[in-house]
């Protein structure tokens, strides 16, 4: 669906973005993640046509956006940056001035799609009495106007109550689960891209640091949460097995080694195991980790 071909962006002479590759297949949630500044909205901003890159191209469905930014971004929606909308205007009216620009739709399927979105009681009211969840709702509505097959959220949960993020959470989830749509959204709040994406791109400083299954990010440790009668007697047998100390309890094994021959040894030494357990990290503690092996600080992460 989307291709980007050494992506790079520089900004009075200071690079905001290093050369990216990187493909999104049709079909699936994927995330971008980073703290602010990473580089995640330039990206965005590049794709959409809204930003011109210092050097390489965005193409969606093989088509540049550099080259032909009309055809390339047809059956596209978006929400990128702060949303504009007529305040004074009713929600209903500003989805009617939009469409009358992009494509003209019936009454009743800009209804379907206010209903989609969950806004049917609020959309005849003036948009200057909406909450900011009522807003992002709105951007929403006006990005699947008319249906495209691919969507680019920029933060769509910014700004958001944690009852407002499930909701927003739910509705990317529904889009692709019942419409089959190609969701690609940028956020730093890691549980919801942890909940939604099976892909993730992650920028650290316009660098592209890792790119796959978020899952991978655990690398080759694998975590155990291990109760024993005697730690003292199972030191030696830990570190024959190479385990490293992670906290007071958990231990981090090489991919190597065996849990079942380690539990084996320290049963033959006389130590009493009185539980052991796998420990899944969260995608933060694999975040924080993976931003530590570049050498880098990163910002505080939601």
């Amino acid at each position: 669906m989307i291709r980007l071909e050494g992506l790079t962006k520089s900004f009075g002479g200071k690079c905001a973005l290093h050369p990216l590759f990187l493909e999104i297949k049709a079909g699936e949630i994927f995330g971008f993640l980073g703290h602010n500044g990473a580089g995640k909205s330039t990206t965005f901003g590049l794709i959409l046509g809204q930003l011109h890159p210092t050097a390489g191209e965005a193409l969606i469905r093989g088509v540049s956006v550099q080259r032909n930014r009309l055809q390339a971004l047809q059956g596209i929606g978006a929400i990128f940056e702060t949303p504009a909308f007529y305040d004074y205007l009713s929600g209903w009216s500003n989805l009617k001035i939009f469409t009358g620009y992009t494509a003209r739709l019936t009454d009743a399927e800009l209804r379907e799609t206010v209903e989609f979105v969950g806004l049917s009681k609020r959309i005849d009211d003036p948009v200057r009495v909406y909450s900011h969840g009522m807003r992002q709702r709105l951007a929403l509505a006006q990005a699947l106007l008319p249906r495209p097959d691919l969507v680019l959220l920029d933060e769509p949960a910014e700004g958001l109550d944690p009852e407002g993020i499930h909701e927003m959470r739910e509705l990317i989830l529904r889009l692709n689960r019942e419409r089959g749509m190609t969701v690609v959204f940028s956020s730093h709040l890691l549980s919801e891209v942890e909940q939604m994406c099976q892909r993730v791109a992650i920028l650290n400083q316009g660098r592209l640091i890792f790119n796959g299954p978020w899952t991978d990010l655990r690398g080759s440790d694998n975590h155990f949460e291990l109760q024993l009668n005697n730690w003292p007697a199972a030191m030696p047998v830990l570190v024959k097995f190479g385990a490293a100390i992670v906290s007071h309890g958990t231990i981090s094994l090489t991919q190597n080694a065996d849990i079942a021959d380690l539990i084996a040894a320290l049963v033959q030494a006389g130590v009493r195991i009185q539980a052991v357990q796998p420990v899944r990290q969260s995608l933060e503690e694999m975040y924080l980790g993976t931003i530590k092996k570049e050498g880098a600080v990163p910002l505080p992460l939601a």
